[in-house]
């Protein structure tokens, strides 16, 4: 995938398809500062709990930001080392931001992180607009995917 793509995957929130019916992809810029980006080189960051929250600046355009997203402290960073849950701000379109916007005033939707990866040396961030599973939802998923896995296996038997 890396060598078709240009994509080197960093890091992926496997929890968000399990806890969240998952709509709508965007691939977002961030902006990060000098040991973040750094720390992000030599370990992973935690997408579990991050979210995206959509403000109005002081000139009343919309932003995007990034809530939650766990990067930890650079090794060599000292004194200039960042905060590891920082708020970071998202470099998205106008049209895109706003989109994002109805989806979160439009109720049990939420966008939360799925991906961060780099494309040609910069940190991308996925982002998906999600609606919440309830536990029978969960139920029914596991149920369907034991069952496609017995499917798989039965045809495996019959093909030998």
């Amino acid at each position: 995938m890396a060598e078709t793509t240009g994509q080197k995957l960093i890091s992926s929130n496997s929890s968000a398809r399990g806890d969240y019916f998952l709509e709508e992809f965007v691939e977002a810029g961030i902006v990060l500062q000098g040991t973040e980006i750094k720390s992000i080189r030599n370990s992973a960051p935690n997408l579990k709990e991050s979210f995206v929250e959509v403000t109005k600046n002081r000139s009343g355009r919309l932003e995007a930001w990034l809530v939650n997203l766990h990067i930890g402290p650079y090794s060599h960073g000292n004194i200039w080392n960042h905060e590891p849950r920082r708020r970071r701000k998202l470099l998205l379109h106008a049209h895109q931001i706003r989109r994002m916007f109805g989806y979160l005033t439009q109720d049990g939707k939420t966008i939360v992180a799925t991906r961060m990866y780099f494309v040609k040396g910069r940190a991308k961030v996925e982002v998906a607009v999600a609606k919440g599973k309830k536990k029978g939802d969960k139920r029914a998923d596991d149920k369907k995917r034991s069952q496609n896995r017995e499917i798989d296996q039965a045809m495996k038997r019959r093909n030998r």
